[in-house]
């Protein structure tokens, strides 16, 4: 990380931000590059994960009035200009009053740049870069809140009173652990005392704002556990994940010592970057029904248990129905038990089985899971193993697996069996296809209607 300089160059400002902060210099503006960008540029991250924030002297009006492929966002001022790169862009301004715990009750533009980072979260997030000299790259950094100082220390510290900062806006203390978490900060003792203090506050936030800091959390790249960890250690899992805190103290039978809980952070961190999406959402609830199956060391039922915990946590978190549904069934069949000895006919029953449950989410959090319980390289043979011989079946019975088609139907049983419609209809067909899948030639009409009449008979 870099000690303060008088002077700060960014070797690879992006186009589209210098497009953007040499419109408002040149129509008269202050424009200041302020938030992550500055913060990421010191701790000498890549600028690809950056998000670029400006803020200038200008109106909301005279931002918006500049830029042709801008939105504004908000009444705050925010304005948003739409590029390869899009960048927002916010008016300098003060705040006051925060009844709701969320917004302020009071915007006012018009201030200093000094007053504008004063009424940000975090001083390592109120630093401002000011250009000098845009062509070349250079400019100097104004910190009124000493975050440059805090960034060498690897402190993470409010602007000002932690218990103010926190009582403007309670989400702000799940954002202080999940920052100390991605940058390997260490709480400033005040701030730590006020999280610990104000943590119950967190249950006013609304769930799509937790949801949102969660998805941050677990997209820390190389072990997003750390912050879970800091969740848990400022006292703030247990109010927002109650269903998930609840496993710390519950013992497992595991190669890996540890909890439920402990088991569970793993898992997460199990999950590589490209697992498909939602894979370490999975991972993080797979196994909330352990807290209440526990009997005689045995989790009986708990992945049935748990996929109805799963669907009320994120159902509070108001995650997208889609997301919830395809989350929910692969916590739900995640324990399944494979082994070499199956039958063909046993894989294409398995297939069946998770008719509608997204396989490709269902094996990568089985991968994290067995890799969390130490049987990473026996669980990952047999899991290739089962997805080849499942690749193979699907590729000959296609119809039979993925469209679910018989030879016939129930208006056929209807008009060759004289069967009235009704539950016996289904019943039949539900034969036909068990006899079907144990041997896939059987799936033609003349034999599937002698096979329905024999049935039939024995009833």
């Amino acid at each position: 990380m870099a000690h303060e300089p008088a002077e700060l160059s960014y070797a690879d400002l992006p186009a589209d931000v210098e497009r953007v902060l040499s419109t408002l210099i040149g129509a008269g503006h202050e424009a200041v590059l302020v938030g992550g960008a500055v913060r990421d540029h010191l701790l000498g991250l890549p600028h690809g994960t950056w998000d670029w924030d400006a803020a200038t002297s200008a109106s909301p009006d005279e931002v918006a009035a500049l830029f042709s492929d801008s939105s504004w966002e908000n009444r705050f001022g925010t304005v948003t200009v739409r590029g390869v790169l899009p960048v927002e862009i916010t008016s300098f301004r003060a705040e006051g009053g925060y009844r709701d715990a969320r917004r302020p009750d009071e915007v006012r533009f018009g201030v200093s740049l000094e007053e504008d980072l004063g009424r940000r979260d975090f001083t390592i997030n109120a630093i401002a870069w000011v250009p000098i000299d845009l062509a070349a790259r250079r400019g100097h950094l104004v910190d009124p809140t000493g975050g440059v100082a805090d960034l060498r220390r690897r402190t993470l510290r409010t602007v000002g009173d932690p218990r103010a900062r926190f009582g403007e806006d309670a989400l702000r203390l799940v954002r202080a652990a999940r920052l100390a978490a991605r940058f390997a900060l260490s709480l400033d003792p005040d701030t730590e005392s006020a999280v610990r203090e104000l943590a119950p506050t967190v249950a006013g936030v609304s769930g799509e704002r937790i949801r949102d800091e969660l998805s941050r959390i677990l997209g820390i790249q190389d072990t997003p556990s750390r912050g879970l960890v800091m969740l848990e250690r400022l006292g703030l899992l247990a109010v927002i994940l109650p269903e998930v805190a609840a496993l710390r103290g519950i013992p497992q039978a595991k190669l890996v010592p540890g909890d439920a809980l402990d088991h569970t952070f793993a898992a997460v961190d199990a999950v590589p970057p490209d697992a498909p999406g939602d894979t370490r959402l999975a991972a993080l609830l797979h196994d909330v029904g352990k807290a209440t199956t526990l009997a005689d060391g045995h989790f009986i039922g708990h992945e049935e248990v748990g996929a109805q915990l799963a669907r009320a946590v994120l159902d509070r978190l108001r995650v997208a129905r889609s997301r919830v549904e395809r989350i929910v069934a692969v916590i739900e069949h995640h324990m399944y038990a494979y082994e070499p000895e199956w039958t063909d006919a046993a894989v294409r029953r398995f297939i069946r089985r998770l008719d509608g449950v997204d396989r490709q989410l269902l094996f990568a959090l089985r991968r994290a899971d067995d890799r969390a319980s130490g049987v990473a390289e026996e669980g990952e043979r047999y899991q290739r193993e089962l997805e080849r011989r499942i690749a193979a079946e699907l590729e000959q019975q296609p119809e039979l697996l993925i469209g679910r088609r018989l030879a016939i139907d129930g208006h056929d049983l209807q008009a060759e069996l004289g069967l009235p419609p009704g539950p016996a209809v289904g019943a039949l067909l539900d034969r036909l296809m068990e006899a079907v899948l144990d041997d896939p030639s059987r799936n033609e009409r003349a034999g599937l209607l002698d096979l329905a009449r024999q049935v039939s008979g024995e009833r």
